[in-house]
């Protein structure tokens, strides 16, 4: 199916970005206690993660206008570059703040991938394949989840945490050459003057104010407070022009389908985040050790998605409260990790629970959200979805880093992470009730007869 002459080059390409991606995150993340250190900069240890997702937010939004207006072809072509210049940021970063600019450009060259490959998704594959596909992309991190943290952690112990970054750049390269042909075969893509446009500057207000709103809440003052609450207006009102409407007051249909994927991305991001930090710190692990937990989670996140993938007609919104639960059940056993008296190996259970849920929850809402859009509409829906998830990662990880500056630090981090991953675990049985409430719909058979489609009720589309 995949493999067929007419998707086999589309896949290969699609396969290899997600695996680059994937090496990029796992390494990342089980290399940050140790950068962070090494440039003194253990009070922003938040900060490489949230300068990523905010740079995220704005490509995001772009790169949605521009694939509903040009298509994905220059998303694709264009946001490989951004990451690229990224990395060598990065790696070459002397202080902090050039780590912070590079893990930006990064986040922007993500952002605008992300878009462009679901876009891309939903041009060539059909809604029986999309499972199939979303299983193939949760495969691609298999690799990265079994050799990314060791080897990440072994190249952070040995020869430096820079090459973390700059050893993805030989692979990079390569994607961008494969990616060429790609784009090549995509066909002609017409715009439809009547779909919806995000605002672009909306999204960068956006981006702009979560960075100030996690600024001010890891600075408390009353000045903070003031230009806190003015970054909080910001966000709250873009937002209702960047999301279909309805999203923030969990109207059912799609506004649910966006906002579970926030809520659930938000909430496994403070998860994966904090994990690593937490086994180095509170229970001694080394880098390479603390980072086998991800391995775990990408792993159960692969297995679960390829469950998924081979039954295309299961219900997905039974299949996203199923989701939601299970990462609750990993939010839980992480808040027993953060005791120092717990066993480490809780860890690992956590993370094959929580990697579990995304396996089960994100191809559900990839594929709610192509049914559930018009054509026109894709590039602006999927961008929502999108930023979204980057919202709330942000939000999460930065509380986090609130957090550990209220109630320890990144050397003790046992309560705060406690804290954290007990509201987080709340977050994700809200989702859950949402998704059971939101997604109760009529059903109809898709266009090819083949599994019933859930379908809104008449008030919850809101389509201009």
């Amino acid at each position: 199916m995949l493999w067929s002459p007419e998707h086999r080059l589309t896949t290969a390409g699609l396969l290899l970005v997600v695996t680059l991606l994937a090496f990029e995150n796992m390494g990342v993340a089980t290399a940050m206690p140790t950068m962070v250190a090494d440039l003194d900069g253990g009070d922003l240890y938040s900060w490489p993660f949230t300068a990523f997702l905010v740079a995220s937010v704005a490509a995001t939004v772009l790169s949605g206008r521009v694939c509903d207006r040009r298509g994905p072809t220059l998303s694709l072509l264009v946001g490989p570059w951004f990451f690229l210049a990224g990395l060598l940021a990065a790696g070459a970063a002397p202080t902090m703040a050039v780590l912070l600019a590079g893990r930006a450009l990064q986040g922007f060259g993500t952002g605008t991938l992300m878009v462009a490959t679901s876009l891309l998704i939903a041009l060539v594959y059909d809604d029986r394949e999309r499972p199939v596909i979303y299983a193939a992309n949760a495969a691609a991190w298999v690799l990265p989840a079994v050799v990314g943290p060791s080897v990440a952690g072994l190249i952070t112990e040995t020869v430096g945490w820079r090459w973390v970054f700059l050893g993805l750049v030989p692979l990079l390269l390569l994607g961008m050459g494969l990616l060429v042909p790609v784009v090549r075969g995509l066909p002609a893509h017409t715009p439809d003057p009547a779909g919806r446009r995000a605002s672009v500057p909306s999204a960068v207000a956006v981006a702009v104010a979560t960075a100030v709103l996690m600024w001010a809440a890891q600075h408390p003052s009353m000045t903070a407070l003031a230009y806190g609450a003015v970054a909080f207006v910001v966000v709250a009102v873009s937002l209702r022009r960047l999301l279909p409407t309805g999203t923030l007051t969990g109207r059912s249909g799609l506004p649910t389908v966006v906002l579970s994927r926030a809520l659930l991305a938000g909430a496994f991001a403070g998860f994966e985040s904090y994990l690593p930090l937490t086994l180095s710190q509170v229970h001694g692990y080394s880098p390479a050790l603390a980072g086998l937990p991800l391995t775990v989670a990408a792993l159960s996140w692969s297995a679960a998605s390829a469950v998924q993938g081979r039954n295309p007609d299961w219900s997905r919104a039974a299949l996203l409260k199923a989701a939601f639960v299970f990462v609750a059940v990993g939010l839980a056993l992480f808040v027993v990790v953060a005791w120092s008296g717990a066993p480490g190996w809780v860890a690992f259970a956590a993370s094959a629970c929580g990697g579990a849920g995304m396996g089960l929850g994100m191809p559900s809402l990839s594929v709610l959200l192509l049914r559930l859009s018009p054509v026109a509409e894709r590039g602006f829906n999927t961008s929502a979805m999108q930023l979204g998830d980057w919202i709330t990662s942000a939000l999460a990880i930065g509380a986090g880093g609130v957090l550990l500056g209220v109630l320890g630090s990144a050397r003790e981090p046992s309560v705060a992470v406690a804290v954290l991953a007990g509201t987080l675990a709340a977050v994700a049985v809200l989702g859950s009730v949402l998704a059971g409430r939101g997604l109760r719909t009529n059903t109809v058979p898709s266009a090819d007869g083949s599994e019933e489609v859930p379908q809104p009720q008449p008030s919850s589309r809101d389509y201009p």
